[in-house]
């Protein structure tokens, strides 16, 4: 189709998806109205999954999102899994989180940065970890099991499992004492 000087080609879908669709998906899993979830082939969900509201998957043709066992995905979130997006088991996102495994090299003065190569890096959330809302996660961020991420915190490192950490760009607020009083 032709519109004005350039042609308008098909993009990668619409974000409908069908059940069927999945590279995998458990059961009791409930993804609420207007999800846009896209390439589903490449994407398994476990069981006793939660998606909320507005809630963007864009999954990719060359890897793979998984999300683990019960699992709660606030409203709005965007996770983009172009280098990889791997979720553990009872994890609490909060709403409007992002991930993102992407970002375009910074090679050459004479080209604008969107027209530089992509470089992909996968994002792993340890099992039992929450992310508050509106973090975060930047390409190739590993957060160990246990980890809390404070709201509003830009992750651009390794978290170390059984910490917490907040901040842009988050920083260590404290480890995690399990109950245990502190001296």
């Amino acid at each position: 189709m032709e519109f004005g000087s350039f042609k308008i080609q098909r993009s990668h879908g619409a974000g409908r998806f069908a059940r069927g669709e999945f590279k995998s998906i458990g059961e009791h899993v409930v993804i609420e109205p207007e999800v846009l979830i896209f390439h589903p082939e490449t994407i398994s969900i476990g069981n006793h999954v939660y998606i909320g509201h507005r809630t963007i998957l864009k999954g990719y043709y060359r890897e793979t999102m998984s999300i683990g066992d019960h699992t709660w995905i606030g409203q709005g979130c965007f996770f983009h899994s172009g280098g990889g997006i791997s979720i553990g088991k009872a994890v609490g996102i909060g709403p409007m989180v992002q991930i993102i495994t992407s970002s375009h090299r910074d090679e050459r003065l004479d080209l604008p940065v969107l027209h530089h190569p992509l470089e992909f890096k996968e994002v792993i959330v340890g099992d039992g970890c929450d992310i508050g809302i509106g973090s975060i996660l930047l390409p190739g961020v590993k957060v160990g099991e246990g980890a809390i991420i404070g709201a509003g915190s830009v992750v651009t490192r390794e978290v170390l499992p059984y910490t917490v950490v907040g901040g842009v760009p988050a920083r260590l607020i404290r480890e995690r004492s399990g109950g245990k009083r502190q001296r």
